[in-house]
């Protein structure tokens, strides 16, 4: 019998004893069978908290260790998620776990380019922090980005990137946003822009959207060169040239500071507009001189933070020239609105508290240590990137395309992107495929996805 009564103390779940003895399976497994059909049934609500599993073990009349089974079950069905201290609570979202088929192999995300996971430890504590602040029903309100709390600390974030910043720092919520912006404050319809032969797909469906065309720059070493740009100046006509000066997405190419100079001393000289993206500049130790610090007055700086920093901080800082600053700020302003203060406060918080800079070297370890396990899977295969890079570029061999090999590894259990989602127009004169190594979660699924890589790959070796 239990040792306390249950008759009117509330309880937020109530299983039935005979009904769980009705199922005729061990105890354990029919008490996580009925769990898992109330969360179905919507009998209990994704976040409700589950009562302390002695409290129930004396509900049931059983040992408590027959209640942690069944919640550990149904916990690794990603139904139950715990907080040290608080207790055990339903997943939020439980209904999507319960919609995944038990039995199907997951398929391994190397086609997103998403960070690695990091213990989130450091931002959690801060978040907390956050949340004891007698201030902090001001983090659920709009941000409009002229605190000069978050000013200082996107200038200084900048800084570290080599960007001294004058003027205000213009703000966006996240970099996709901020270049949708940047195109259609600054660009029109039938405008041209400069681009690399295999770019970034958000920027091509940006430009698509506003009736922006993207022209291929002739290349030499990896980087646009000085008679590809004339080239496009004189035939296509381009209003403003869009690089990615450190880690290209996706060849991975970083800009020689010859490059950068040379395309600097371009656009000042026939007043072409550069748009800088600088997502991944602070992945290196050692960062080049951004092109901002080149050619101020023709140059938008853009630095995205989910990439390198956090992935839920979708906060873009951007740098316009002087004479370009009311117009990006309206345009900016009409299509984001405001910010989340939330988000803004935490970004700040993170710079300005020196926990950033110990969030990006820990991304840039985990990153090296991702690079070093996929350089000894794929030793001997045309690989470009390098320890820091967010992602890698594998130049296929000559008879297969980019979307052969993509529809191959997706067969056989991974995802990626040929180069046809990267190409700029309809000739795709590069046959190879991007390999996002921080998307799968953890190094041993991104391990397996090398592997599988391989072995589509090994038939065709030449």
């Amino acid at each position: 019998m239990p040792v306390n009564s249950f008759e009117t103390y509330p309880m937020s779940w109530r299983p039935s004893r005979r009904d769980i003895e009705g199922r005729l399976q061990p105890f354990y497994k029919a008490l996580a069978a009925q769990l898992i059909e109330d969360i179905e049934r919507g009998r209990i609500l994704p976040g409700t908290k589950l009562p302390p599993q002695r409290e129930l073990a004396d509900f049931l009349d059983v040992n408590v260790s027959t209640v942690s089974k069944a919640f550990r079950y149904a916990s690794n069905r990603g139904l139950l998620t715990s907080v040290v201290g608080r207790g055990t609570f339903v997943a939020y979202d439980a209904g999507t776990s319960l919609l995944a088929a038990p039995n199907r192999t997951p398929i391994i995300e190397m086609g997103s380019m998403m960070p690695e996971r990091l213990a989130g430890d450091t931002v959690a504590s801060l978040v907390a922090e956050m949340m004891s602040d007698n201030r902090r029903e001001r983090f659920f309100q709009y941000a409009y980005g002229n605190d000069r709390f978050y000013q200082e600390a996107a200038q200084t974030l900048l800084g570290w990137a080599g960007v001294t910043v004058e003027r205000p720092v213009l703000f966006s919520n996240g970099g996709q946003n901020a270049l949708t912006a940047i195109l259609a404050a600054l660009f029109r319809p039938g405008d041209r822009i400069g681009v690399d032969p295999l770019v970034y797909p958000g920027f091509k469906s940006a430009a698509k959207l506003f009736g922006i065309r993207l022209v291929p720059v002739g290349q030499k070493d990896g980087e646009m060169s000085e008679d590809g740009l004339s080239y496009a100046l004189k035939n296509h006509h381009i209003k403003g040239i869009y690089v990615t000066p450190d880690f290209q997405n996706p060849t991975t190419h970083t800009m020689s500071a010859a490059g950068r100079e040379r395309l600097a001393a371009f656009s000042k000289q026939h007043d072409l507009l550069i748009i800088e993206d600088a997502i991944a500049s602070l992945l290196t130790d050692h960062p080049a001189a951004p092109v901002k610090t080149l050619a101020p007055d023709q140059t938008v700086y853009l630095f995205s933070l989910s990439k390198t920093i956090l992935p839920a901080l979708r906060l873009a800082y951007v740098v316009p020239p002087k004479r370009l600053e009311e117009t990006l700020s309206s345009a900016l302003y009409t299509l984001n609105l405001s910010q989340s203060a939330l988000l803004m406060e935490l970004a700040a918080r993170l710079i300005v508290s020196g926990k950033c800079e110990s969030l990006m070297a820990l991304r840039r370890q985990s990153l090296r240590e991702r690079n070093e396990l996929t350089d000894r899977i794929l030793q001997g295969w045309p690989l470009a990137g390098g320890r820091d890079a967010l992602c890698r570029w594998l130049t296929l061999p000559t008879q297969l395309t980019g979307q052969q090999f993509e529809s191959l590894c997706r067969k056989g259990g991974v995802r990626l992107l040929g180069a046809e989602h990267f190409a700029v127009g309809t000739d795709v004169s590069v046959h190879g495929a991007r390999l996002a190594i921080g998307a799968p979660n953890d190094m041993a699924s991104l391990e397996r996805g090398l592997h599988l890589i391989k072995a589509v790959l090994v038939p065709y070796r030449e």
